[in-house]
């Protein structure tokens, strides 16, 4: 069995304050997915590049306290693909790649656009390249599991107060139907909602620090496992840890029926 973990730390080191290492520990999880690190290269310390037996692996952002991804893994990886290639992309650390085997697992950040309108731009642009970069990576002929932040809630079981939010950032219906051609045109496979596809409020796994979000459960299911139908069709079960919180984000683990 393999098991796979996606979180958005919202920083690492608040994160590590908060009690994840220790969690991570019980977790029994070959790899770990992890985004929003915020902290640089010489901002981790040994307890976080090498915790528990894994081996960790990051793409650091250029801007300090800003973005970045890392992958954890219980096993050296045979290739590690850091950045898309793309200049402005790559300086704020967003794509991941390891390799193990016939297998590819992805950390990716999707950027936020809930700022302002000039970084919703930013994520459409992102959006844009990005999509032929699935694409290449779909018709490669490796098994992949992109995890990450994907900042898009794609249907409306997929946020509690989808109404009222159909012109913000996060549900735009643009930002929607990109996210149905991921999966339709290009034939990925949301695991999540392959194994529960009713499952509504479960599956958050962001909620905002206004009002009462979390003790109400007025969340988004932002964060995802996206993967190609071979390794998809193993997956097992799933699901989005509560009882603690180590981030706005809650993590997300999947287990497949897939050596590794």
């Amino acid at each position: 069995m393999l098991r796979v973990i996606t979180l958005n730390l919202n920083g690492v080191r608040s994160a590590v304050g908060k009690g994840f290492l220790d969690w991570l520990a019980t977790q029994n999880a070959d790899v770990v997915c992890v985004q929003e690190l915020k902290a640089q290269a010489g901002d981790l310390t040994g307890a976080v590049r090498t915790p528990n037996g894994y081996i960790g692996h990051f793409h650091h952002a250029e801007k300090k306290g800003y973005s970045g991804v890392g992958l954890y893994a219980r096993r050296p990886p045979d290739r590690i693909v850091e950045g898309l290639g793309i200049a402005d992309i790559d300086a704020e650390g967003r794509f991941l790649q390891l390799d193990f085997g016939p297998l590819s697992v992805v950390s990716l950040y999707l950027p936020s656009g809930s700022s302002s309108e000039e970084r919703q731009q930013v994520k459409f642009g992102f959006m844009e390249r990005f999509l032929p970069h699935l694409a290449t990576l779909r018709n490669c002929g490796r098994e992949i599991i992109v995890c990450g932040d994907w900042n898009i809630a794609h249907r409306e079981i997929d946020l509690k107060n989808w109404k009222s939010n159909q012109k913000n950032s996060g549900f735009l219906p643009e930002e929607r139907a990109w996210f149905s051609r991921v999966l339709e045109e290009q034939a990925w496979v949301d695991v999540y909602r392959r194994l529960y596809p009713d499952a509504g409020g479960e599956g958050y796994t962001w909620w905002s620090n206004r009002g009462q979000a979390w003790a109400k459960n007025v969340g988004w299911r932002l964060d995802y496992q996206i993967a190609t139908p071979g390794i998809a069709a193993t997956a097992k079960s799933a699901a989005v840890y509560k009882a603690e919180r180590f981030s706005d984000h809650a993590p997300l683990a999947v287990d497949y029926d897939f050596g590794f």
